[in-house]
């Protein structure tokens, strides 16, 4: 006589094969996209992508700027590593110093509120969590630094080979052109912010400081102030 007593599995009875159907698979994998902190992403971005744009513009102004006077390719090289060299150590000091300081700021307000509470109920969870959420200065300053580098490195690439001086002063300007969009664009979809903005703001960007140093220097080269 069959039991009545039988567990059932959507309608079907145990002494069946069942198979279950893992419906929250989907569900917990979107959440789990949903929940990623992109501001927490955004500090070690904003570092490494300005580090790349301004070692792109920097040093390729500075090569513009100079070709603007002087024809010389060796001229143009010698200074676009300087720009490089000069730039990397600056960025990476500087963004160290600042981050530095807000890491200050913030553990000097973590321990004004802990205080103020006088709870000590978990504190040292919640002040080892909180630590964790905190900027890393030498993080900062390594990835500001190699992307300087990494961006500077382009122009000059760009113009080690040719020798006719038009030529280099066009293909530097395209490369630099071409990367300022790359960079625009990974930034902006690592973000998860508009893509054409951004690809838009940091073309405008460079192009701006390239004319404005090569307009500056050319006068100056030419009435010898």
């Amino acid at each position: 006589m069959a039991s009545n007593l039988e567990p059932k599995t959507n309608g079907i009875s145990a002494n069946n094969f069942d198979i279950e159907i893992p419906i929250h698979a989907n569900k917990e994998s979107v959440e789990n996209e949903s929940n990623i902190n992109y501001f927490q992403r955004a500090q070690w971005l904003r570092a490494a992508m300005l580090g790349a744009n301004d070692g792109l513009i920097t040093v390729a102004s500075m090569m513009i700027g100079i070709g603007a006077i002087k024809e010389d390719i060796s001229v143009m090289i010698l200074t676009g590593f300087a720009g490089l060299v000069a730039g990397a150590c600056s960025m990476g000091i500087g963004e160290f110093v600042s981050v530095y300081t807000q890491y200050d700021i913030e553990i000097a307000q973590m321990k004004r509120e802990r205080e103020a509470n006088n709870n000590n109920n978990g504190v040292v969870d919640d002040e080892s969590t909180e630590r964790e959420k905190l900027p890393n200065p030498f993080q900062a300053a390594l990835a500001s630094a190699l992307a300087f580098s990494v961006g500077a490195v382009m122009p000059l690439l760009a113009a080690s080979f040719i020798k006719n001086h038009k030529m280099r002063m066009g293909v530097v300007g395209a490369v630099v052109s071409m990367a300022l969009l790359v960079f625009g664009g990974v930034g902006a979809l690592v973000g998860k912010t508009p893509v054409m903005r951004s690809c838009v703001r940091v073309l405008i960007g460079g192009w701006m400081a390239m004319a404005i140093t090569f307009g500056f220097t050319k006068l100056i080269g030419t009435t010898g102030l």
